[in-house]
Parts: structure tokens; sequence; C-alpha cells
């Protein structure tokens, strides 16, 4: 049987950007959640994440721990896909694709389809003109996480209403956006916020997930360092599903497996037919194939699909996937590895450069070496990625609305 179309790899084989190189981001921000948690009350506070949006609320809570270069490792190990709105990645053979069903599956947000999704109409009205006003931000943007923080230091004397107004956009603006601390957000989702009960159901979920998209075609894995817009941590717990063992052994499995599965971790008993799973359990085939507006056809990702849609029996092995990638690295010093959870994960790499026999890792395509011999190189660890959301908390008297026990997190650190 002849083999379907499939993408190629981004990357050659053992070629892959080293995971030296370290992603930063702007979500989660420690001042941020420190000032809605010193400003709001303990019913304001409850009330918000028991909401639509409050599961990244609930995930704050967590405690998260970002390590940069697991991400790193699961990007570079894409295919070279046109889609504009999904990615694929393999684990050794297994192709593992993340799109808006899985991230909507992962979140539990709304994802569903809208017209018009980033430039709502949305009226300026007398009241939201004096709401921004409050905030101290122009009428034409929308505020910024820094005019957000300091805006909850000013609202003591504010109505319910808009305190939770103010919750809200700190929820947008430092999960779904994720953008630089100073930069303004889009005005026409900000403006929103005016009709709370219209804010909450909106889909966000379908917002965050083009944010971060959008952000992560953009960059250039090969570079030092890349920042990424977004809520990008779900990418972590998305690696952690597609690599059970790793999940369960490295990803801090939270017992009795809460809901949605963002807060979970759980993988450690589950394989890697989770997202086929998920996937399977649309109705249609065609529900397979979220709605984007501007997106473009490609035939093979659409093969992957199809392939695990109407052949259950299917065989993913190393020969679906052409060891030459479609992009090239440039050689770089790398530091070898300390760090057992990526050591895990370079086995795994490894044990798919030995199934095709290649022991020059990193050299040209042309240098590369098909033998059994076995030398095989030593992964190599990121010495330490930083997190451009790592800035001290504001150092403010809180004002004793919510007490802190547990809530904030310990800045982000990479391992």
């Amino acid at each position: 049987m002849d083999l379907p179309e499939f993408p190629p790899r981004m990357f050659t084989l053992g070629e892959e950007p080293d995971a030296i190189r370290s992603i930063s981001y702007h979500s989660d921000d420690t001042k941020l959640f420190k000032a809605l948690c010193d400003c709001l009350t303990a019913d304001e506070y409850e009330d918000l994440k028991a909401s639509k949006l409050g599961v990244f609320i609930k995930f704050k809570e967590l405690d998260f721990g970002w390590t940069s270069r697991l991400v790193h490792f699961m990007l570079s190990f894409q295919l070279d896909i046109k889609k504009k709105f999904e990615l694929w990645s393999l684990v050794v053979s297994q192709p593992v694709r993340f799109s808006l069903i899985e991230f909507e599956y992962l979140t539990g947000l709304n994802c569903d389809y809208i017209k018009d999704l980033e430039n709502p109409r949305c009226e300026v009205t007398t009241e939201m003109a004096a709401f921004w006003e409050k905030m101290g931000v122009d009428i034409d943007t929308g505020p910024s996480i820094d005019q957000i923080t300091e805006a909850f230091y000013n609202c003591d004397e504010w109505s319910r209403d808009d305190r939770m107004r103010l919750g809200y956009l700190a929820i947008y603006a430092g999960y779904i956006e994720g953008k630089k601390f100073s930069s303004a957000t889009s005005a026409s989702l900000a403006r929103l916020v005016m009709d709370l009960e219209k804010f909450e159901n909106y889909p966000w979920g379908r917002v965050a997930f083009k944010v971060l998209m959008d952000s992560l075609k953009a960059k250039d894995l090969t570079q030092t360092g890349y920042t990424v817009d977004g809520f990008i941590q779900v990418l972590q717990v998305w690696a952690y599903y597609a690599l059970p063992e790793l999940g369960a052994n490295y990803g801090s499995p939270v017992p009795n497996r809460p809901s949605p599965l963002l807060l979970a971790y759980k993988g450690g008993k589950r394989q890697r037919k989770f997202f086929k799973a998920a996937i399977n359990k649309q109705k249609d085939f065609d529900e397979m194939f979220p709605k984007w507006d501007g997106d473009v056809d490609d035939p093979a990702a659409d093969n992957i699909i199809k392939v695990m849609f109407n052949d259950p029996g299917w065989e993913w092995t190393m020969e679906c996937w052409p060891v030459t990638g479609t992009r090239k690295v440039v050689k770089m010093e790398v530091i070898p590895v300390k760090n057992e959870e990526l050591k895990l994960l370079a086995d795994r790499i490894e044990a798919a450069e030995k199934k095709v026999g290649i022991t020059n890792r990193g050299g040209s395509s042309d240098d590369r070496q098909l033998t059994t011999t076995s030398n095989p190189p030593k992964p190599v660890d990121e010495p330490g990625s930083e997190s451009v959301n790592g800035a001290k908390a504001d150092v403010r008297k809180p004002k004793n609305r919510v007490l802190l026990q547990n809530r904030v997190p310990r800045e982000s650190s990479v391992l």
C-alpha cells in the first residue's frame, strides 16, 4: 500500500534546534495577579474564579512550574504544515496535533466560531468613557497590563460592577492576549466588558488560541531566544499528554483529576491515543477541521486526520516521515544535560535516531552517517531561559481584600 502524502518535518531528524534556546512570555504576570488579590473582596474573587474565565485564576493558584525546554523540544519536532491555526509535532513516529479542538479540550473555554472575532461591534457610551477614565486609559485603546495593575490600587471606591470589570480585563490582558506589559490591548475586545454577561460568554478560548498561534507561527525557532504572546503554558500541559510517561513522572499530576484537563496533568496511565480519542469524539468528520477565516488548505496535513479517523488499525512508523526537514539550523555550542526530565525526552529522540541509523547528530545532511554502530550523542540542556513576567510583586500595602495564602505563585522559574 502506498503511503498518503504527509507533511515533511520542519527540521531534519537529528538537526533540530538545540534546547539551549529560551522561550520568554508575558502571560501569568505575578504583579497583576497580586494586585487582583489585594484589591478585590473575597466574594468578588470567588465570583471571578467561578466564572467561565475562572480557569485562568485556578491555573494561577496551581503554582505552575514552567519548563521552557520541554515546550521548545515539542516545537522543534514540528511538521511543516501550511495551516495557520494548528501545529503537528512528532513524538518519535507518532504525530500529535495542537489545534483549537485540543485547546478547547484542555481548557474548557468557549471556542465557538463567530464572525469578526477580533473586531466585535461595541458602541462607545458615556458609561464606557467614564470607566475608561477611571482606569486612566485613552478611550481609543484597550488597557495594558501595567494600567490594569495600577487601576486595582485605585478602585477602592468603585462599584462592584466596575471592580468585576477590572478583574475580567486582568484575565483578558494577562492571559488571553498576554503581550508586553506596557502594550495596549485591543479596544474592540476590551470594550465588551461593559456588558459583564456578554463578556463572560464571548468565545475567549478561540481568541486566546488565535493569539497564541499567530505568535508561534511567526517565531524563528533557531534564534537564541524568542518571546511568545498569549497563554503558552497550555503547550506544556499538551506535551504532558503527548508524552504520558514524562507527564506522570515530571508533570506533578494533581490527585482526583480536576476539570478541565489544564488543571489535572493526568497522563501517566494514558496512551498517546488521548488526542486521537478527543478528535474521534466529534460527531462528524467535518467537525475535525475547525472553521477559521483566512486559513489555507493543506491536504497533506488533512491526510493525518483522515488516516486516524478512517483506519483505526493504522500504525505510524518512521517511514511515514522522511528524515530531511525543510529548514536549516545553524550549528551552535551546547551544554550536556543534567535534568532528568529532559534526559527522558532526549532518550526518546535517541531511540528514533537509532531506528534510522543516525549517529552524527547536529551535522549537515551531507555529513550524516547511516550506520548501525552506536555512539549516541549527549542530549543538551538549556542553561536558563528567562520569563519576562518575573518582575517582583508590587510592594504597595494590600488592602486586606483577599488573603494571598497559597494563591500567589512563586515567580516563574525555568529548571
